[in-house]
């Protein structure tokens, strides 16, 4: 090695550790900006976003139901992340779920299905005297044995609540079906008979409608489908949903919030239900699914070829389009006149902003409407807590209680007064 060669080492030989911190900084300063961008740390708290209409009702339920209009706090860590929030709901449902007592109910229905549907009586009286009644409704292929609903069961019950949970069609595990159908995404025969049951079981009693994503689709469709629905209801609520499937399929095909993605996985959880039915709806004569139907469903990776080569032939849907047109609340929502409160979260990864579009125009609209929007919650998450470990109740859990004792309340004071005139 020459002078100058080895003259050159020697100076560029101190700087080499200064270039490798430099490399480590910034890698640490990459992984540290990913985590902030992925967990949505800069994002800030704030109380949900609240559109209605202002009437002696609306005036009433954001006085008395202060969740609405404080600020909701999610776990510091990763409670702005709404994947996180939807993926914590998704596998663990809820921390420390509780295991509420019911009772199964059978319910034949005219085509030859089975509806099932569990009833958890009140654990204490109701603060009004009253003997009032949740029908329940859960999400897609849900059912009562969800950490979820398990969790707000128990909630409702220790506010005096009786609660009718519905099992959708097909969902529960080692049931067999005894029609060739399953639930749909707006079928809403079996709550409509569960609710019936509920009503000519407890004759005084009064209702609280209660819709979980899907659920909400079906519990909203269900009110409007004729006023005679509305009988004995106080009010209804729903989180969660998309209001139209139509306009929902088409985000469901963007990589946008790895919307393809979820629609991939929820089309697999779908796939595995329906096949574990195979021979239930291959061996009946009315069936309106062939063999050929149940091998296309193989390949299906996404929710739209599901409803187009299956779920849509349930009912007859000539189209998928017919099908999403037909099931969709959206053209049933406007009808409803009970009190409604609409729930949606704004980094949920399922539910793309457009569809908001929805809920918040009806609430202008209508004077029994009240949207509230929160920042953060994903999917059915609504999880709080201080740093890193979510409370049992959600807020989710919470406000659905809240804004119902305050309904109950309202009408409550509402007949004294009427009384009194």
């Amino acid at each position: 090695m020459s002078a100058t060669e080895d003259s050159d080492m020697h100076s560029f030989g101190p700087e080499l550790p200064a270039m490798f911190d430099g490399m480590k900084l910034a890698a640490v300063a990459t992984v540290l900006y990913i985590i902030v961008r992925c967990l949505n740390l800069k994002s800030s708290t704030a109380a949900p976003e609240i559109t209605y209409q202002d009437t002696p009702l609306s005036r009433y339920l954001l006085k008395f139901c202060p969740l609405l209009t404080k600020e909701y706090i999610p776990p510091l860590l990763w409670g702005k992340s709404g994947h996180l929030q939807t993926v914590l709901y998704g596998k663990m449902g809820r921390v420390n779920t509780p295991t509420p007592c019911g009772v199964r109910k059978f319910l034949p229905m005219h085509d030859g299905a089975t509806a099932t549907f569990d009833l958890f009586e009140a654990l204490r009286d109701h603060s009004t005297g009253d003997d009032i009644t949740m029908v329940i409704c859960p999400g897609i292929g849900n059912h009562s044995e969800k950490n979820y609903i398990r969790t707000f069961v128990d909630h409702s019950q220790r506010q005096g609540y009786r609660c009718a949970v519905l099992n959708h069609l097909g969902a529960l595990p080692n049931m067999e079906l005894t029609s060739p159908r399953m639930f749909t995404y707006g079928c809403t025969w079996e709550f409509a008979a569960m609710v019936s049951y509920i009503k000519q079981a407890f004759p005084q009693t009064l209702l609280v409608v209660v819709g979980f994503s899907l659920g909400g689709n079906i519990v909203c469709k269900f009110l409007g489908e004729s006023c005679l629905n509305e009988d004995r209801v106080l009010c209804c609520i729903s989180v969660c949903q998309g209001y139209s499937a139509l306009r929902a399929q088409e985000t469901f095909l963007q990589w946008d919030q790895c919307r393809r993605i979820y629609n991939f996985l929820l089309a697999d959880k779908m796939k595995k239900l329906i096949l574990s039915h195979r021979s239930s709806l291959l061996g009946m004569n009315s069936s309106n699914i062939g063999d050929a139907d149940l091998n296309r469903l193989y390949a299906a990776t996404s929710l739209m070829q599901i409803d187009d080569r299956v779920m849509r032939k349930f009912h007859g849907y000539s189209s998928l389009k017919e099908y999403y047109e037909k099931e969709s609340c959206v053209h049933y929502i406007h009808k409803v006149t009970v009190p409604l409160l609409l729930l949606n979260s704004l980094d949920d990864p399922l539910i793309h902003q457009s569809l908001l579009a929805i809920p918040r125009t009806l609430a202008e609209k209508k004077p029994n409407v009240i949207f509230a929007l929160t920042q953060h919650g994903g999917h059915l998450g609504f999880f709080e807590g201080a740093v890193l470990f979510p409370q049992p109740l959600t807020w989710m859990d919470k406000v659905i209680v809240e804004y119902t004792n305050t309904i109950c309340h309202w009408v409550k004071n509402q007949a004294k007064l009427s009384f009194l005139i």
